[in-house]
């Protein structure tokens, strides 16, 4: 099967730049059989053959896996290689450091198993401004001036919005363009300091960033301030999806409900055979900003459109050096809230909607229906065909189970 990966990697100039980057050798373990994959300035060779010396990677699965890896629509967690990691049905054996340099290559060329679908471009046409501000908001926090950027659209009730690890405000560009939700809500989607286009402190050069539940709250609670917003809901995603939830803890009063997306009690590597795989990212022998937009193309689900997808995953490869790896302190540890840390959490204070993405293999259904049961949340649903960053990946999908929740909230007054 993997004999089609030659043909089509010639013919994806990105994937061919990557490959002369090489050399390097892959052995696909299947069921006691083996191919090689041999990336070179010249492309990619396969056969059943190694060249001289040991392979760099050694990738096994077994056949089903592959095959479920090149269907066009496969199951939750056989997306990519990195899902299948997570998930435990690939193991990487050999140089772990090659296979992080190499990884925005290797999911580029194992897509390639997937038959091409030809996706239409919809033209501009007339040339159009979207309505959508973007300013600064100078203020102090925690002793030390900021500088933070923000978008807004709309009017309303306030809609405050918190985006992903290693990422920015970006994200939820078509909710800001969404007259169905600009019609009734004020969106405001914030970047966080060092991330997009907000600016790190005054100082930041002699620290390392890392981000903690009274940072990430404060930060939050400090911005709301600012802008004046009287009761706003807060929806947030994966970090700001755990964000949230300690929002409704300490402040739920001040918020008329909260959304989660890709919400859970705790979040954890559990890839194998690595000791500490989130440090990839920060090497200076490894392209960090690859690496990020790599590994998430195994958090999206593969019905999402490729132009969304790709816009998902180039905003993590803009990130700034240990901005992600800072995040995720946030996420794995210090806001952790395992053992009783949703006490206090109130839904009949602070409604708690909870979304949940159909493939993702970070905060999955199974992980958000747990919490939702735990804190005896307003609502729960899984979203069907979405992965870990619903309102980016695909935000026409998405927005088919977000505005019936605007709508309850609403209603409620």
């Amino acid at each position: 099967m993997f004999e089609v990966l030659a043909e089509r990697a010639r013919a994806n100039e990105n994937v061919a730049l990557h490959c002369a980057f090489g050399p390097l050798t892959l052995e696909l373990l299947s069921d006691g059989e083996s191919e090689y994959v041999h990336l070179d300035e010249s492309g990619a060779r396969v056969g059943d053959e190694a060249r001289t010396g040991d392979p760099d990677l050694r990738l096994i699965a077994s056949q089903a896996a592959w095959r479920e890896l090149a269907a066009p629509a496969p199951r939750p967690g056989y997306q990519t290689l990195s899902a299948m990691r997570r998930i435990g049905e690939l193991v990487v054996e050999g140089n772990l450091l090659r296979f992080h340099q190499h990884l925005l290559l290797l999911e580029m060329l194992f897509a390639l198993l997937k038959h091409p679908v030809a996706e239409d471009y919809p033209a501009v046409g007339e040339a159009w401004i979207e309505p959508v501000t973007g300013r600064y908001l100078h203020l102090d926090f925690e002793g030390r001036p900021h500088r933070i950027y923000f978008e807004e659209a709309g009017e309303g009730i306030p809609l405050l919005c918190l985006h992903t690890a290693g990422a920015d405000g970006r994200q939820f560009r078509a909710l800001l363009n969404d007259e169905a939700v600009t019609r009734n809500f004020r969106v405001i989607a914030f970047d966080l300091p060092w991330h997009g286009k907000s600016s790190p402190p005054p100082g930041f050069e002699r620290e390392v960033y890392r981000l903690t539940t009274d940072g990430y709250v404060g930060i939050v609670m400090a911005i709301a301030a600012a802008l004046g917003l009287q009761r706003p809901v807060v929806m947030g995603c994966s970090i700001g999806g755990r964000a949230v939830l300690h929002l409704a803890k300490r402040h739920g009063a001040a918020f008329r409900a909260a959304i989660g997306l890709q919400s859970a009690l705790f979040a954890e590597v559990n890839t194998k055979g690595e000791a500490d795989p989130l440090q990839a990212m920060h090497r200076p022998d490894i392209h960090g900003g690859k690496t990020a937009g790599a590994s998430m193309a195994g958090m999206i689900a593969p019905q999402s459109p490729a132009v969304e997808r790709w816009e998902t995953m180039w905003h993590y490869m803009q990130g700034g050096p240990g901005v992600f790896l800072g995040d995720l302190h946030y996420y794995f540890d210090d806001g952790d809230l395992r053992n009783g840390g949703t006490k206090g959490i109130d839904p009949a204070v602070c409604p708690i909607y909870l979304l949940s993405g159909e493939y993702d293999v970070s905060a999955t259904p199974e992980m958000g229906r747990a919490l939702a049961d735990e804190i005896g949340a307003t609502h729960f649903e899984v979203m069907r065909e979405m992965g870990h960053f619903p309102m980016s990946e695909n935000p026409e999908g998405f927005r088919g189970y977000l505005l019936p929740v605007l709508e309850r909230i609403q209603a409620r007054g």
